[in-house]
Protein backbone atom coordinates (compact mmCIF):
# COMPACT_ATOMS: atom_id res chain seq x y z
CA UNK A 1 0.00 0.00 0.00
CA UNK A 2 1.69 3.27 -1.58
CA UNK A 3 -0.11 5.97 0.10
CA UNK A 4 0.83 9.34 -1.89
CA UNK A 5 -0.61 13.08 -1.68
CA UNK A 6 -2.75 12.29 -4.97
CA UNK A 7 -3.17 8.95 -5.15
CA UNK A 8 -2.87 5.37 -3.22
CA UNK A 9 -1.39 2.74 -5.20
CA UNK A 10 -1.69 -1.08 -4.43
CA UNK A 11 -0.49 -4.44 -5.21
CA UNK A 12 -0.89 -7.65 -4.69
CA UNK A 13 1.93 -10.52 -4.67
CA UNK A 14 1.99 -14.41 -4.70
CA UNK A 15 5.32 -14.33 -3.27
CA UNK A 16 8.11 -12.13 -5.60
CA UNK A 17 5.70 -12.21 -8.61
CA UNK A 18 3.22 -9.33 -8.64
CA UNK A 19 -0.56 -10.97 -9.46
CA UNK A 20 -2.40 -7.53 -9.04
CA UNK A 21 -1.88 -3.84 -9.07
CA UNK A 22 -3.91 -0.38 -9.06
CA UNK A 23 -3.70 3.34 -9.20
CA UNK A 24 -7.04 5.08 -7.07
CA UNK A 25 -6.49 8.33 -7.42
CA UNK A 26 -7.82 11.34 -5.25
CA UNK A 27 -8.77 14.71 -6.52
CA UNK A 28 -8.37 17.67 -4.69
CA UNK A 29 -11.82 17.83 -3.73
CA UNK A 30 -12.16 14.06 -2.62
CA UNK A 31 -8.93 14.96 -0.25
CA UNK A 32 -9.77 18.41 0.81
CA UNK A 33 -12.71 17.22 2.80
CA UNK A 34 -10.70 16.50 5.47
CA UNK A 35 -9.13 18.30 8.34
CA UNK A 36 -6.27 15.94 8.74
CA UNK A 37 -4.07 13.76 7.17
CA UNK A 38 -5.54 10.72 9.65
CA UNK A 39 -8.72 11.71 9.31
CA UNK A 40 -8.74 10.25 5.70
CA UNK A 41 -7.43 6.63 6.70
CA UNK A 42 -11.01 5.09 6.76
CA UNK A 43 -11.47 6.73 3.42
CA UNK A 44 -8.32 5.12 2.13
CA UNK A 45 -8.94 1.64 3.56
CA UNK A 46 -12.47 1.68 2.17
CA UNK A 47 -11.24 2.65 -1.45
CA UNK A 48 -8.32 -0.75 -1.12
CA UNK A 49 -10.89 -3.03 0.23
CA UNK A 50 -13.71 -2.07 -2.06
CA UNK A 51 -10.58 -2.51 -5.07
CA UNK A 52 -9.75 -6.00 -3.81
CA UNK A 53 -13.57 -6.99 -3.41
CA UNK A 54 -14.24 -6.17 -7.69
CA UNK A 55 -11.05 -8.03 -8.00
CA UNK A 56 -11.55 -11.30 -6.35
CA UNK A 57 -8.80 -10.94 -3.92
CA UNK A 58 -9.98 -12.48 -0.50
CA UNK A 59 -7.97 -10.60 2.32
CA UNK A 60 -7.88 -13.61 4.31
CA UNK A 61 -5.22 -15.08 1.58
CA UNK A 62 -3.17 -12.68 3.06
CA UNK A 63 0.24 -13.47 4.65
CA UNK A 64 1.49 -9.74 5.73
CA UNK A 65 0.72 -6.54 4.80
CA UNK A 66 3.34 -3.74 4.10
CA UNK A 67 2.49 0.13 3.89
CA UNK A 68 4.60 2.95 2.80
CA UNK A 69 6.42 4.30 6.04
CA UNK A 70 5.46 7.61 6.92
CA UNK A 71 6.93 11.07 9.68
CA UNK A 72 7.72 8.70 12.49
CA UNK A 73 10.87 9.20 14.62
CA UNK A 74 14.06 8.88 11.53
CA UNK A 75 15.65 5.34 10.73
CA UNK A 76 18.12 4.20 8.24
CA UNK A 77 16.62 2.28 4.94
CA UNK A 78 15.03 -1.23 5.78
CA UNK A 79 12.13 -2.81 6.75
CA UNK A 80 10.00 -2.75 10.27
CA UNK A 81 7.64 -4.45 11.82
CA UNK A 82 4.40 -2.02 12.62
CA UNK A 83 4.07 -1.03 16.98
CA UNK A 84 1.65 0.83 18.80
CA UNK A 85 4.81 3.15 19.63
CA UNK A 86 4.94 3.66 15.44
CA UNK A 87 1.09 4.10 14.86
CA UNK A 88 0.94 7.01 17.88
CA UNK A 89 4.06 8.74 15.78
CA UNK A 90 2.42 8.29 12.45
CA UNK A 91 -1.28 9.34 13.45
CA UNK A 92 0.58 12.74 15.31
CA UNK A 93 2.96 13.24 12.37
CA UNK A 94 5.93 13.88 14.90
CA UNK A 95 8.58 14.89 11.94
CA UNK A 96 5.04 16.03 9.78
CA UNK A 97 1.89 15.58 8.42
CA UNK A 98 2.03 14.19 4.68
CA UNK A 99 -0.42 11.30 3.22
CA UNK A 100 2.55 9.01 3.32
CA UNK A 101 1.30 8.89 7.38
CA UNK A 102 -1.22 6.86 6.05
CA UNK A 103 0.73 3.58 4.64
CA UNK A 104 1.49 2.16 8.07
CA UNK A 105 -1.85 2.77 9.96
CA UNK A 106 -3.68 1.37 6.52
CA UNK A 107 -1.62 -1.71 6.66
CA UNK A 108 -2.33 -2.35 10.41
CA UNK A 109 -6.19 -1.78 10.11
CA UNK A 110 -6.33 -4.20 7.53
CA UNK A 111 -3.47 -6.78 8.93
CA UNK A 112 -5.12 -6.65 12.81
CA UNK A 113 -8.28 -8.34 12.37
CA UNK A 114 -6.56 -10.88 10.48
CA UNK A 115 -3.82 -11.77 13.38
CA UNK A 116 -0.96 -11.38 10.53
CA UNK A 117 2.01 -8.55 10.97
CA UNK A 118 1.86 -5.09 9.15
CA UNK A 119 5.18 -3.73 7.74
CA UNK A 120 6.59 -0.35 6.27
CA UNK A 121 9.66 -0.33 4.15
CA UNK A 122 11.93 2.39 3.50
CA UNK A 123 9.75 5.51 5.57
CA UNK A 124 9.92 9.03 4.16
CA UNK A 125 12.13 9.79 7.65
CA UNK A 126 15.16 7.58 6.66
CA UNK A 127 17.63 9.64 7.31
CA UNK A 128 21.39 8.48 5.82
CA UNK A 129 22.78 12.14 5.43
CA UNK A 130 26.33 12.66 5.55
CA UNK A 131 27.50 15.57 8.21
CA UNK A 132 28.27 18.22 5.80
CA UNK A 133 24.83 17.81 3.91
CA UNK A 134 22.58 18.43 7.06
CA UNK A 135 24.55 22.35 7.19
CA UNK A 136 21.47 24.93 5.70
CA UNK A 137 23.46 27.95 5.78
CA UNK A 138 22.47 29.61 9.21
CA UNK A 139 23.25 27.70 12.66
CA UNK A 140 20.44 26.13 14.53
CA UNK A 141 18.47 25.27 11.59
CA UNK A 142 19.14 21.79 10.09
CA UNK A 143 18.68 20.29 6.58
CA UNK A 144 16.50 17.05 7.08
CA UNK A 145 15.99 14.30 5.13
CA UNK A 146 12.36 14.14 4.39
CA UNK A 147 11.37 12.53 0.84
CA UNK A 148 11.10 9.48 -1.14
CA UNK A 149 13.38 6.35 -0.47
CA UNK A 150 10.87 4.21 -0.90
CA UNK A 151 10.75 4.70 -4.46
CA UNK A 152 14.19 6.16 -4.87
CA UNK A 153 16.10 3.21 -3.16
CA UNK A 154 13.76 0.69 -5.47
CA UNK A 155 14.29 2.31 -8.19
CA UNK A 156 18.66 2.34 -7.97
CA UNK A 157 17.91 -1.30 -6.73
CA UNK A 158 17.06 -1.85 -10.41
CA UNK A 159 19.61 0.49 -11.76
CA UNK A 160 22.16 -2.00 -10.13
CA UNK A 161 20.33 -4.82 -11.43
CA UNK A 162 20.46 -3.76 -14.96
CA UNK A 163 24.22 -2.41 -15.31
CA UNK A 164 25.49 -5.91 -13.41
CA UNK A 165 25.85 -5.05 -9.61
CA UNK A 166 23.72 -4.07 -6.51
CA UNK A 167 22.54 -1.06 -4.88
CA UNK A 168 25.42 -1.21 -2.25
CA UNK A 169 28.13 -0.62 -4.82
CA UNK A 170 27.47 2.44 -6.84
CA UNK A 171 26.68 5.72 -6.74
CA UNK A 172 23.55 7.63 -8.32
CA UNK A 173 21.21 10.74 -8.54
CA UNK A 174 17.59 9.73 -8.84
CA UNK A 175 14.64 12.20 -9.13
CA UNK A 176 11.66 11.20 -7.91
CA UNK A 177 8.18 13.01 -9.25
CA UNK A 178 5.16 12.96 -7.62
CA UNK A 179 2.69 15.23 -6.08
CA UNK A 180 6.46 15.85 -4.41
CA UNK A 181 9.76 16.26 -6.08
CA UNK A 182 13.05 14.99 -4.64
CA UNK A 183 16.63 14.54 -6.06
CA UNK A 184 18.58 12.47 -3.78
CA UNK A 185 22.50 10.97 -3.96
CA UNK A 186 22.94 7.67 -3.55
CA UNK A 187 26.44 6.71 -2.26
CA UNK A 188 26.86 3.03 -2.03
CA UNK A 189 23.23 2.24 -0.88
CA UNK A 190 22.81 5.62 1.35
CA UNK A 191 21.08 8.55 0.37
CA UNK A 192 23.67 10.74 1.60
CA UNK A 193 21.74 14.34 0.23
CA UNK A 194 18.49 15.15 -0.82
CA UNK A 195 15.82 17.96 -0.40
CA UNK A 196 13.23 18.06 2.20
CA UNK A 197 10.59 17.59 -0.27
CA UNK A 198 8.06 16.62 2.19
CA UNK A 199 8.10 20.43 3.50
CA UNK A 200 8.10 22.14 0.17
CA UNK A 201 11.98 22.08 -0.28
CA UNK A 202 13.74 21.64 -3.63
CA UNK A 203 11.72 22.55 -6.88
CA UNK A 204 7.85 23.49 -6.75
CA UNK A 205 5.67 20.76 -7.88
CA UNK A 206 2.19 19.47 -9.00
CA UNK A 207 1.25 21.08 -5.46
CA UNK A 208 4.25 22.14 -3.43
CA UNK A 209 5.78 25.27 -3.76
CA UNK A 210 9.41 24.68 -3.78
CA UNK A 211 11.56 26.90 -2.05
CA UNK A 212 10.84 30.08 -2.28
CA UNK A 213 12.54 33.89 -2.63
CA UNK A 214 13.65 33.79 1.42
CA UNK A 215 12.54 37.82 1.87
CA UNK A 216 9.25 37.30 0.38
CA UNK A 217 8.13 34.64 2.46
CA UNK A 218 9.61 36.62 5.34
CA UNK A 219 6.84 39.22 4.52
CA UNK A 220 4.03 36.69 3.54
CA UNK A 221 4.66 35.20 6.94
CA UNK A 222 4.55 38.79 9.00
CA UNK A 223 1.45 40.42 7.15
CA UNK A 224 -0.98 39.28 9.31
CA UNK A 225 -3.22 38.25 6.32
CA UNK A 226 -2.27 34.32 7.05
CA UNK A 227 -2.36 32.20 10.11
CA UNK A 228 0.66 29.87 10.09
CA UNK A 229 -1.28 26.95 9.16
CA UNK A 230 -2.53 28.80 5.80
CA UNK A 231 0.72 29.71 5.23
CA UNK A 232 1.78 25.76 5.32
CA UNK A 233 -1.16 25.29 3.35
CA UNK A 234 0.08 27.12 0.46
CA UNK A 235 3.64 25.84 0.88
CA UNK A 236 2.69 21.93 0.79
CA UNK A 237 -0.76 20.97 -0.78
CA UNK A 238 -1.47 24.03 -2.69
CA UNK A 239 1.72 25.28 -3.61
CA UNK A 240 3.41 24.47 -7.72
CA UNK A 241 1.26 24.07 -10.26
CA UNK A 242 -2.20 23.37 -8.38
CA UNK A 243 -1.28 27.05 -7.65
CA UNK A 244 -0.92 28.74 -10.88
CA UNK A 245 -3.35 26.45 -13.10
CA UNK A 246 -6.04 24.98 -10.86
CA UNK A 247 -5.19 21.53 -11.37
CA UNK A 248 -2.23 18.99 -9.52
CA UNK A 249 -2.56 16.66 -12.74
CA UNK A 250 0.88 16.99 -14.36
CA UNK A 251 -1.18 14.89 -17.62
CA UNK A 252 -3.93 17.23 -17.34
CA UNK A 253 -1.76 20.00 -18.18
Amino acid sequence: INTGSTSTKISVFDDENEVFTEVIRHSNEEIGRFKTIYGQYEFRRDMIAKTLEEQGIDLKTLDAVAGRGGNMKPVVGGTYVVNDLMLEDLKVGVMGQHASNLGGIVAHVIASPLNIKSYVVDPVIVDELEALARLSGLPGINRKSKDHPLNQKATARIAAKELGSTYEQLNFIVAHMGGGISVGAHKKGKIVDVNNSLDGDGPYTPERAGSLPTGALIDMCFSGQFTEQEVRKKIVGSGGLVAYLGTNDGREV
